[in-house]
């Protein structure tokens, strides 16, 4: 191809790779290691994902149920439930209703047992490898483009645990994920950031925690507010798991 050539197709927009490569660097830098990215010569495109989340199993209709009729709601249950998912699609609902004006995301830091050092960057950058389930979820009900879109836009934000002390959280459909990485004391502050027409989803699994022996706070908090009539703790079980079979089979021996 001439320079000539290459010059001309520049100038009438058929190919412009530094306008997609400056777009590709954008969502590189929201979301580090993503494979959300422009083609080269295929800018990315809007899409509206409109399909409608059904539940799996006896235990994931109780959930959603549960989502409706309370403002706080903890799902406790092993791998592959569907919790998150559920949590998340629930918020997105409610967000595209008009129930609430924006989505909070939350889960606690912690490393599942390996060291991956000092993450720079800014405040999204550095959360995103631990919010990454989070945002998988997101982009399977809304386009990657529209998610990208509604973060700018403050429509979904991503609160550290660290920083929600002192927040009241109003107008918000909240979701805690991993809850079994958070002690007594950071989830009892969490909690008490409920505010007007809010909703909070607590997820995690007793089991799987990260902590230390003892100090995980899930299980304590999740017995302690079962008899309230107001709060709705939901248990899945084994029967609930939504993956791969041998999920199932592994963990009645794990």
């Amino acid at each position: 191809m001439t320079k000539r050539i290459a010059k001309r197709r520049t100038r009438t927009g058929e190919f412009n790779a530094a306008h997609y490569q400056t777009e590709e660097t954008k969502v590189r830098a929201l979301f580090p290691g993503t494979n959300w990215s422009p083609e080269t010569r295929d800018p990315m495109r809007d899409q509206r994902y409109v399909k409608n989340v059904k539940p799996r199993s006896e235990g994931q209709a109780v959930l959603m149920r549960a989502v409706d009729e309370h403002n706080l709601v903890l799902a406790l249950g092993p791998a592959g439930t569907g919790k998150t998912y559920l949590a998340v699609a629930k918020a997105v609902e409610a967000l595209e209703a008009g129930s609430v004006s924006r989505i909070v995301l939350s889960r606690p830091a912690v490393e599942a047992g390996e060291s991956i050092g000092f993450l720079p960057g800014a405040m999204e950058e550095k959360l995103a490898p631990y919010l990454r389930p989070l945002y998988d979820a997101l982009a399977d009900r809304l386009s990657p483009k529209r998610l990208q879109a509604m973060m700018a836009e403050g429509l979904i934000e991503i609160a550290p645990i660290g920083y929600m002390r002192g927040r009241t959280l109003n107008n918000a459909f909240v979701v805690v994920d991993e809850a079994q990485n958070c002690t007594y004391v950071q989830l009892k502050m969490l909690l008490t950031r409920l505010g007007w027409n809010a909703t909070m989803v607590v997820t995690g699994d007793p089991a799987q925690s990260d902590l230390l022996p003892g100090m995980s706070g899930l299980g304590i908090i999740a017995d302690k507010l079962e008899p309230l009539e107001d709060i709705a703790v939901c248990r899945l079980a084994a029967e609930d798991i939504v993956r791969h079979p041998l999920v199932a089979t592994m963990l009645t021996v794990l």
